[in-house]
């Protein structure tokens, strides 16, 4: 593989002609890695984690309530051999809510644009929770722009007599009643800490939330806080809630998608999820047999944040075996040099465990 210092996007040759990118005006993201904004009906937040240009080009897509911080922990693991693009969803982060409304259908639209207008061809697409289920109805929708699929924790059909755990369904319920949604997270952040709602949704979100380093609640904190600053996010936060929530308990097309997906797919899912429940990845392995499905012990439902070594050893493994298909069809053929065999490319669980997760 060439090596990892990142060639910068506009000389990469992943980006489509005319790609309707630009540099941020604020300049890099967190730990310096390269920003920009993508005009995409409305300014879209852009982070490019670097990596080989001839590598499977890699796009996170995070869950609700995220942003591309989502992924800091995870993609420096990723990075050698693959390269890692994020963006902030509708409402979400730094892009503003703006067009198309901030539901899943909206931000599936989003993602869509994203990939036909700004990169050259497909890409594997690694998605948390709601962006898990927004990635995995892209693959049906536009099957053309999606090589594969990392599904990590995802938001799938509720399977019947499986429910989250009562804290969620209860922070849930208020959502779904008109006004109290937005009232609630305001007045919760009026009386709250940035740092101490980091570290109540971490109790929601991990199995163990000792596993999350000190930096990385830095990030958070700082991430949190930025939000309380952005107009509309709250109301953005309600609208997505709402729509992910529904197509779970609806179950259609949610379920059709999950059946008819053609593209190679790996499915990660912590048992001690709150949120999303682990019954959802039982059922998806018996529905989709021909997907890899790893249960993660003890982890909840951001493995990519409580425990990026894992995660990372997992995915890498799955693109040198499984999803092999999926790496080669998210390369770009006149990008950097030419790559020699896949298997002397991508690492095995066996040779990237020695790799360490950046304290991000």
């Amino acid at each position: 593989m060439t090596s990892t210092t990142p060639v910068p996007l506009s000389e990469s040759g992943l980006l489509a002609a005319h790609a309707p990118l630009r540099p941020d005006p604020a300049g890099p993201a967190e730990d310096g890695h390269a920003a920009y904004q993508a005009q995409l009906g409305g300014p879209v937040y852009v982070v490019d984690f670097g990596g080989p240009a001839d590598g499977p080009v890699m796009v996170c897509v995070h869950g609700l309530g995220g942003s591309y911080h989502n992924w800091l922990r995870l993609a420096p693991l990723l990075t050698p051999t693959c390269r890692v693009l994020a963006l902030d969803l509708a409402g979400h982060g730094r892009t503003p809510a703006q067009r198309p409304r901030p539901h899943v259908a909206g931000n599936q639209r989003l993602l869509d644009r994203f990939l036909t207008e700004v990169l050259a061809g497909p890409a594997v697409l690694v998605g948390n929770s709601m962006g898990g289920m927004i990635s995995l109805r892209q693959s049906v929708l536009a099957p053309d722009t999606v090589a594969g699929l990392v599904l990590v924790n995802p938001a799938l059909p509720l399977p019947r007599g499986a429910y989250p755990a009562p804290m969620t369904l209860a922070l849930f319920a208020a959502l779904f009643v008109p006004r109290l949604g937005t009232h609630t997270l305001a007045r919760r952040r009026a009386r709250t800490t940035p740092l101490t709602l980091v570290e109540e949704s971490l109790v929601r979100l991990c199995g163990d939330p000792s596993r999350i380093p000190a930096r990385t609640l830095e990030v958070m904190e700082r991430a949190q806080r930025e939000r309380g600053l952005t107009a509309g996010a709250d109301a953005a936060f309600v609208t997505a809630a709402r729509s992910v929530v529904a197509a779970m308990v609806r179950r259609t097309p949610l379920t059709g998608y999950l059946r008819t997906a053609a593209a190679p797919t790996l499915l990660l899912h912590g048992t001690a999820d709150r949120l999303v429940p682990v019954a959802m990845a039982h059922a998806a392995a018996r529905s989709r047999p021909d997907w890899r499905v790893e249960i993660l012990a003890g982890l909840g439902h951001i493995p990519m944040l409580e425990d990026p070594d894992q995660t990372a050893t997992i995915i890498l493994d799955w693109l040198a075996h499984e999803g092999r298909p999926a790496a080669h069809a998210a390369r770009r053929p006149g990008a950097g040099l030419a790559p020699g065999p896949l298997s002397q490319d991508i690492p095995t669980s066996a040779n990237v465990a020695a790799g360490q997760a950046v304290d991000s």
